[in-house]
């Protein structure tokens, strides 16, 4: 319930700061995609600034999450092997309770003949 009402305090004001930047900034922009001769038309896009910032926040929050996934990767592969080394212990733990309930059992049929 908490992190609803905080997502809505943040979710809320960058929602209608994106309206108000989209309404304000309606106008086309030409980006030249030539770094050598920016006045050529042909590698170059035309269209509304907003539309620009929006994509160019996109690829950053892609790329951001991208690089942080990639440099967590070490910890992601630490974390399976653990689980791994866990699991195998708790398989060697069942079998040894296995094994002493079974010598428990032996030594009360032996000791009841």
């Amino acid at each position: 319930m908490i992190m609803r009402f905080v997502k809505l305090i943040i979710f809320v004001p960058i929602a209608i700061l994106l309206i108000v930047l989209s309404v304000a900034n309606r106008h086309a922009v030409t980006v030249a995609l030539n770094p050598f001769r920016p006045e050529d038309n042909v590698i170059a896009l035309t269209l509304p600034l907003f539309v620009l910032l929006l994509v160019v926040l996109m690829i950053g929050v892609v790329l951001g999450s991208v690089a942080t996934w990639i440099s967590q990767g070490r910890h992601r592969k630490r974390a399976r092997d653990e689980a791994h080394e866990a699991r195998k212990w708790r398989d060697e733990a069942g079998r040894q309770r296995s094994r002493i309930e079974e010598m428990n059992t032996q030594k009360l049929i032996s000791a009841s003949k």
